[in-house]
């Protein structure tokens, strides 16, 4: 994980590592969000600070899996907000999510941290799902 990081950022420019967070509802089903657990081992790792808090789902929706692309668009519109809006004003933040389906989350986390402040978002994950016929 970490050389996939340093594949594409060496040094890291990064102020600030964000987990994609899950609705509360859904983070006590689960038990753990996979996003934060990557976000901790980056931080520890790359001595790049993060914060789980300032980032956060405030509606549930509906499993992404059973989307299509607009659907997915359309569904996460409006589902984050922020917490703490001073802490992102001016920061290069490294977005993080364990899957990139769509972009359909992380784009729209990104659009609400730039919005809130952040003069930079990256998106770092770990797998990228493909369509097979």
């Amino acid at each position: 994980m970490e050389k996939g990081l340093y594949r594409y950022w060496d040094p890291p420019p990064f102020d600030l590592l964000i987990p994609v967070p899950l609705h509360p509802k859904r983070l006590r089903e689960r038990g753990f969000n996979q996003s934060l657990l990557l976000v901790k081992e980056l931080s520890h790792r790359t001595g790049i600070p993060y914060e789980k808090r300032l980032l956060q789902k405030k509606r549930q929706t509906l499993p992404q899996v059973e989307l299509s692309g607009r659907e997915r668009e359309k569904e996460v519109r409006n589902s984050f907000r922020i917490i703490k809006r001073e802490a992102l004003r001016g920061k290069t933040i490294l977005l993080v999510d364990d899957v990139y389906t769509t972009g359909a989350t992380v784009n729209e986390c990104a659009k609400v941290l730039l919005a809130a402040g952040a003069e930079r978002i990256d998106v770092f994950t770990i797998a990228h799902a493909i369509k097979t016929s």
